[in-house]
């Protein structure tokens, strides 16, 4: 660079400073914080300041665009509009448009924008925003839904949409001018009435091949106005809403020249003619020399007219590059296969499908065309049929798996993964027996899959540990609901076992509440006359038989106690609540106990919380829970050791009563059957101390757990509300 060009170069950048100097501060500012591109315009219309977006935009540094005018980018535009710009400009007033903008280059792109007149300078703002992906975006769509509409009702051969008893839901024209009648007409009547009789058992075969969701082609004569013609078809099962598709083609003319072609011994062109794909022979310069009719009809034009062409002349002009190197690959290869987009002369938009060799006949350049547009429609509905499933499926509030028939994890949704608590690349491939830890030997199972292959459908409940509880799970499946997959939805009916189980024990309580009534008084009776004759005979006997006389009283209390725990179960006793102290309560109950316990060895470690609030409650029902309860702790310590109790307030606003012994302790399986009727672990027990204990805890809108360990004790825990 010479040192002119330098200089020339240093007062350019400065007179750009300048000019940003210029420019308002604060439009300056709000310039560069416009996330859109954004130009500044000064009254002379000139382009005043730019942010970064606008340059990258337009292709050009900020020295390049500064002092521009801004019309220099709407040269594309007509100029009446790009004056309308600048009276917008002028008086102030906004302005929101779309338009083409030129940028570096020359090359044009679509915009949307916005005038705005600053209101702290003389400045107008230009906001712009790049939309050129957008609108040929639009444009595509706009082209696939005329090229859908324009398939069916401007397609040349007969198209009829049909139910699976053969009732007509629509035809388009060529299927009408086919038979000579209107369309309101036909689609009044069933596929049968155009059909003669003797040829009704092609329809019977038609209907068994779309339930087996197969196609179904072949030829089948069409009754018409005054005469009978043959077509050929192609039946495309559940193509839309459980409506079926047959594409007719009247071939009535074609059979009757294959009839001539054979009497002239005219083979190659019987079978160029008869072909239902497209033929087309061509030169080096891809001039069409001869097509079949099939080629005619997709390239939706006559003879004479596809002969004048090129078979590039048809190609959609953004499929033109791809079909360049596709001929390039035929010259070098001698042979290829693939699709192309082509535009017909009628607007149509086709997908078509070729086969192309060099010198195939006499020399010539050979293409077999074949329509596959119907086959894209087919595709995308499956895409869209497909992406309605995984929606299902994976928003299912249930869980679901899909299972092979060898019961292996082919696919899972999110709430298997909630239920069973394992990610789903954890259950993809494994078997589901080895997932819910399910004996394969098990009769249960083994009747389950028995079922679910000889009637299709099974259910089978399973509970297994998870989360740090037992849980149940349920397991509905069907089988071979999808090709060669089993579909099993995974309930969590814990909940609903649990409730089974509460109403079982409630059934129970009541029948013993009936029980217990019957069974006191039918004791007291005899037990009020025996009394009376112990006592007599008490007085009568000598002092030598007095301690037969005390065994036998002491054993009379215990029948009364029993007699008093029944009673309690059958008629709950008027409680009458009250503020209650529950650590003077707990220390009555101590002190009540010690001599027991002091017989037995056992010692107390008692820890009460200073100032613990009162609760609502009746003192003489909380008494019994704590004695029957520091009662079988004291029994079951035969060796002695120590009773811990604690009272405190809990953060959730419950108090917190915990009562620990070191007794022998009590397994897993037994601590969930506590509190049932004539459940105990002791040996002279009734189990029905435990059970009177809950029922007041609950009454008192409290909750009791249990938690105990084999050879190391057992310790309450008892919850109670504070005031």
């Amino acid at each position: 660079m010479k040192q002119g060009d330098v200089e020339m170069t240093n007062g350019s950048k400065l007179d750009l400073e300048v000019l940003k100097e210029e420019c308002h501060p604060i439009d300056k500012e709000i310039c560069s914080a416009s996330p859109l591109p954004m130009l500044v315009i000064n009254e002379e219309m000139k382009i005043h300041y730019a942010n970064r977006e606008a340059c990258t935009t337009l292709a050009a540094p900020m020295e390049e665009l500064i002092g521009k005018l801004f019309s220099t980018y709407f040269t594309s535009v007509p100029a009446p509009i790009v004056s309308h710009y600048k009276e917008v400009m002028e008086t102030g007033k906004s302005l929101e448009d779309e338009t083409l903008m030129n940028t570096t280059g020359d090359k044009i792109i679509h915009v949307e924008l916005i005038l705005k007149k600053s209101t702290i300078s003389p400045n107008a703002y230009l906001y712009f925003k790049d939309v050129t992906q957008l609108k040929e975006k639009e444009r595509k769509d706009h082209m696939n839904v005329h090229l859908l509409s324009n398939i069916f009702q401007n397609a040349s051969e007969g198209i009829v949409l049909f139910d699976i008893d053969g009732n007509i839901s629509d035809v388009n024209q060529a299927f009408c001018i086919q038979v000579g009648m209107d369309k309101s007409d036909v689609t009044k009547r069933n596929i049968s009435w155009f059909v003669p009789e003797n040829a009704h058992y092609k329809i019977d075969k038609i209907k068994e091949l779309i339930v087996e969701h197969k196609k179904a082609r072949g030829e089948i004569p069409i009754r018409k106005t005054h005469s009978v013609s043959i077509v050929e078809f192609t039946t495309s099962p559940y193509v839309h809403h459980k409506l079926h598709m047959a594409i007719l083609r009247d071939v009535t003319e074609k059979r009757q020249m294959e009839i001539q072609l054979k009497r002239n011994e005219e083979l190659f062109k019987g079978l160029f003619e008869e072909a239902i794909d497209a033929i087309v022979l061509w030169d080096q310069d891809g001039r069409v020399l001869k097509a079949n009719t099939s080629a005619l009809k997709i390239f939706e034009c006559s003879l004479s007219e596809l002969l004048s062409k090129r078979i590039k002349d048809f190609v959609y002009p953004l499929e033109v590059q791809k079909f360049d190197l596709l001929m390039e690959q035929l010259t070098i290869s001698g042979a290829v296969r693939d699709e192309v987009l082509f535009l017909m002369p009628n607007n149509q938009l086709k997908h078509l499908e070729f086969t192309s060799k060099l010198h195939s006949v006499d020399g010539y350049n050979m293409t077999i065309f074949r329509n596959v547009s119907e086959r894209y429609q087919m595709e995308k509905e499956l895409r869209e049929s497909e992406e309605r499933f995984r929606k299902i499926f994976e928003g299912s509030l249930d869980g679901m798996l899909l299972t092979n028939h060898n019961y292996v994890v082919v696919d899972s949704n999110p709430e298997v993964s909630e239920i069973l608590a394992s990610p789903k690349e954890n259950l993809i491939g494994k078997d589901v027996r080895e997932i819910l830890n399910i004996d394969p030997e098990e009769d249960k199972y083994a009747g389950y899959l028995r079922q679910l292959k000889e009637e299709g459908q099974a259910t089978y409940q399973k509970s297994l540990y998870q989360k740090g509880r037992l849980q149940h799970v349920e397991l509905s499946s069907k089988y071979n609901l999808l090709s060669n997959l089993n579909l099993t939805i995974i309930r969590d009916i814990t909940e609903q076992v649990e409730m089974q189980e509460q109403l079982r024990k409630s059934d129970t309580l009541s029948v013993v509440g009936e029980l217990a009534a019957g069974i006191a008084h039918e004791i007291r009776n005899p037990m009020t006359a025996l009394k009376g004759f112990i006592q007599l005979l008490e007085n009568s006997i000598g002092h030598e038989h007095e301690m037969y006389f005390n065994v036998i009283t002491s054993e009379f209390q215990r029948i009364e106690s029993i007699i008093t725990d029944f009673l309690v179960l059958a008629k709950p006793q008027a409680i009458q609540y009250q503020e209650t102290n529950l650590i003077k309560i707990m220390k009555d109950t101590v002190e009540l106990l010690n001599a027991q316990a002091v017989m037995h060895n056992v010692q107390y470690r008692e820890h009460y919380q200073e100032g613990l609030p009162c609760i609502i409650a009746e003192p003489n029902q909380l008494k019994q829970v704590f004695i029957n309860i520091i009662k079988n702790a004291i029994e079951v310590m035969t060796q002695g050791g120590f009773i811990s109790i604690a009272i405190n307030e809990t953060d959730n606003g419950m108090i917190h009563i915990e009562i620990q012994d070191e007794g022998s302790g009590i397994s897993k399986d037994k601590i969930k059957k506590l509190g049932e009727p004539f459940y105990t672990t002791k040996e002279r027990g009734t189990g029905l101390g435990l059970m009177v204990s809950f029922n007041i805890i609950k009454e008192h809108k409290g909750t009791v757990e249990v938690e105990s360990q084999v050879g190391r004790g057992t310790t309450f825990h008892i919850y109670l509300p504070k005031i």
